[in-house]
């Protein structure tokens, strides 16, 4: 676990204010950082397609009840081949059922996910998401999908490791140096995947208490912030959720979420599996290739399930 001076609220919400994005887009605006994925930077990302390989990012949808997962996914045949005429045409189906968000589905955020003080991203009031859903930045206003150019950066690969310790953090500083070693540089409007082995960790170590109290996660410490902001990176797909358990920020829990989200506009996604990504990566010799998104047409949700895939 690294060792890191202590946030002050009041440095905080300093910081909150450096990285913010409210009103770079208009005020009404509710796409945030996908702004910057203009249609050049889009089709410039389609030249990185050589080899057509491509590789899923998503966890397997996880049906069992863990220290980490208390809420598991439920699914149940409702049609099956075992039942039924077998002479005549049959179906099968099935249901079901998971949660939007949590530390075991990947899934991404919709901008009404996260507020701060009473106040969503642009700085509209948490008034507009109620028992009935958002009214407002829901996870539909990314239905038309988000493709772009993304660049991993592996941090256990930089510091000669299998993976980071729950509460070890990750500064802008050693994210530039990943760069360095990697020979990649993200870009205005890419798409940032940040991998600390929070996956490989768990698949062979077993799950553990990844929340306060427990020994937590690997991830982003707040001041890493200015990096993605000042590289105006367009989305964030880590393999835990990027956030660092423990953080010592004072009264504030889960920091990352509230600067990435709150604050940025950032679009982001959680508790991906980066483990093929990698291997591909190092097989194809570059870390940066085409990603493609398409979060469902949800309205009124905060977020839904999500199989980022990454094609060489």
């Amino acid at each position: 676990m690294t060792d890191y001076a202590p946030m002050t609220r009041k440095e905080f919400d300093e910081l909150f204010n450096e990285v913010s994005n409210w009103g770079k887009w208009g005020h009404d605006d509710e796409r945030g950082t996908l702004n910057y994925l203009t249609p050049e930077r889009v089709t410039k990302a389609a030249s990185l397609v050589r080899s057509g390989r491509s590789v899923s990012m998503s966890r397997p949808i996880d049906t069992a009840a863990e220290v980490d997962n208390p809420n598991p996914a439920f699914h149940a045949m409702v049609r099956a081949y075992d039942v039924g005429n077998p002479e005549a045409e049959q179906f099968v189906a099935d249901y079901l059922g998971c949660g939007c968000h949590g530390n075991a589905h990947s899934h991404i955020d919709a901008l009404c996910h996260v507020a701060y003080k009473g106040k969503m991203y642009n700085g509209k009031p948490t008034s507009n998401v109620t028992s009935t859903g958002a009214n407002i930045m829901d996870i539909a206003r990314y239905s038309s999908g988000i493709v772009g150019r993304g660049v991993l950066l592996d941090i256990p690969r930089l510091r000669g490791k299998k993976w980071l310790e729950p509460g070890d953090g990750v500064t802008g500083e050693e994210l530039e140096a990943a760069e360095k070693a990697q020979g990649v540089r993200l870009e205005e409007g890419d798409i940032f995947v940040f991998r600390v082995g929070h996956y490989l960790r768990r698949k062979e170590l077993g799950p553990w208490n990844i929340e306060w109290g427990g020994p937590g996660r690997a991830g982003l410490h707040p001041t890493a912030m200015r990096f993605l902001h000042k590289r105006k990176v367009s989305a964030f797909l880590p393999d835990g959720d990027g956030e660092t358990v423990p953080c010592s920020v004072e009264g504030v829990k889960s920091p990352v979420h509230a600067l990435q989200i709150a604050s940025m506009g950032l679009a982001c996604g959680d508790s991906l599996q980066l483990e093929e990504l990698t291997s591909a990566c190092q097989q194809e010799g570059r870390w940066d290739f085409l990603v493609a998104i398409a979060p469902l047409r949800l309205p009124r949700g905060t977020g839904c399930l999500v199989n980022p895939i990454a094609v060489f």
